[in-house]
């Protein structure tokens, strides 16, 4: 059984620890470790996590039988828009292929209509196939290409992805 469970400053330590495992999973391919490094450091330290929490990104924890396989990080009315971003969206590679990524994302898209957003959007690694791939599959378009600067000699060179949510769904 899926589980997805509203998390908040007790769990980070929950966050950081599937991160630890999911981030070189994801991303030994496609980034050098000195940039791994440097992202995790950036984005999964207890005080980024606490900062991301207070301004506004909501987290949730997956399970799968009451088994910790991933997490997701939103943030809703993103940049005062009516669209909802999804920031983080991860799950174990052994938990992959059996259907949690599209109950998140039907999850989050649920929340996203509660608040009358249009669509949820994402970045994503341009080298980063299977996630490139899983997005397409569950109706997200390409949107824009972006080169982000985030410091430290590093780039994030992303694909901006797309699901326009239509308010008859569940």
């Amino acid at each position: 059984m899926i589980e997805i469970r509203r998390a908040g400053e007790k769990q980070i330590p929950k966050i950081i620890k599937l991160a630890d495992e999911l981030w070189p999973a994801t991303f030994t391919s496609i980034l050098s470790a000195k940039q791994i490094a440097y992202m995790m450091e950036m984005m999964y330290s207890r005080e980024s996590l606490e900062k991301q929490m207070n301004d506004g990104h909501q987290y949730a924890i997956v399970m799968e039988n009451d088994v910790d396989v991933g997490y997701v990080s939103y943030e809703i009315n993103h940049d005062n828009s009516d669209k909802t971003k999804i920031h983080k969206l991860y799950i174990l590679p052994e938990h992959q292929r059996k259907g949690i990524g599209k109950i998140v994302v039907d999850y989050v898209a649920q929340e996203a209509r509660r608040s009358q957003n249009s669509a949820l959007f994402l970045n994503v690694n341009k080298h980063n196939e299977s996630a490139i791939g899983f997005y397409e599959k569950h109706g997200f378009f390409l949107v824009k290409k972006e080169v982000i600067d985030i410091g430290n000699g590093f780039i994030m060179d992303d694909f901006v992805f797309e699901l326009e949510l239509n308010e008859t769904e569940n």
